[in-house]
């Protein structure tokens, strides 16, 4: 138990359930790989854990990350200072470094194979490199997914420096365009990191969309990617 938090989140919970009773609250800090924060309520006590990433944190965002929590909980309007306040803190980059490190040092990323039945990452990579980029970019790890993913066709992991496919496209009906486009489309995050806007986060900018509709058969792969 924080004896630093118990007091900010007592006064959130006055102030968006001010005739209510305070349950009894158990908050701590906790080292999970990332910068999550989470509640639950187990008979009738509130469970809170902070990443621990946040220990430093100034009272005034310890308490816009109270007011969001318990807001979600009991499903209260979250206020847009203190959501603006949250986004800005964990957002600036001393606190984006720590928790890149973080993710390196605690999380895992299992790495299967880039070796497909059909299609081999690598390969297709190397190919692409070559074509777009005049092979200056280093190639990081490239794996096919565990699963067949829907919901994630593909993604660039900074903190592993890896690229991760799903396997639906690893099949004889998936035409070569589809997969060169996941493809090319993570090799431009590579190329094209994340960018803070003020508080705010840029993951695909003006540039990047930009290279995006230089790929040949972007039309083509987009239509395919709408049948899945």
């Amino acid at each position: 138990m924080s004896e630093r938090l118990l007091p900010i989140f007592q006064e959130s919970y006055r102030e968006l359930r001010p005739r209510a009773p305070i349950p009894e609250l158990a908050v701590q800090f906790f080292a999970f790989a990332n910068i999550n924060n989470t509640i639950r309520l187990r008979e009738g006590r509130l469970l809170v854990r902070l990443s621990d990433l946040l220990e430093g944190a100034p009272d005034s965002v310890l308490h816009a990350i109270a007011h969001i929590l318990l807001a979600k909980m009991y499903r209260k309007p979250i206020e847009r200072q203190h959501a603006a306040r949250y986004r800005r803190y964990v957002s600036s980059h001393h606190i984006s470094q720590k928790a890149h490190l973080l993710r390196q040092m605690r999380g895992r990323k299992r790495i299967d194979t880039a070796e497909g039945r059909i299609y081999n990452l690598e390969s297709i990579f190397d190919q692409l490199n070559t074509r777009f980029f005049h092979g200056l970019m280093a190639r990081p790890q490239m794996t096919w997914s565990r699963d067949h993913a829907r919901n994630s066709l593909g993604h660039y992991d900074p903190a592993h420096n890896a690229i991760v496919v799903s396997r639906i496209f690893d099949h004889p009906r998936v035409p070569r365009c589809a997969v060169d486009y996941i493809l090319y489309h993570e090799m431009l995050h590579l190329k094209h990191p994340v960018r803070l806007r003020g508080s705010r986060r840029c993951v695909h900018s003006a540039e990047f969309q930009a290279e995006e509709k230089l790929f040949p058969d972007l039309e083509r792969a987009k239509r395919f990617l709408q049948l899945l």
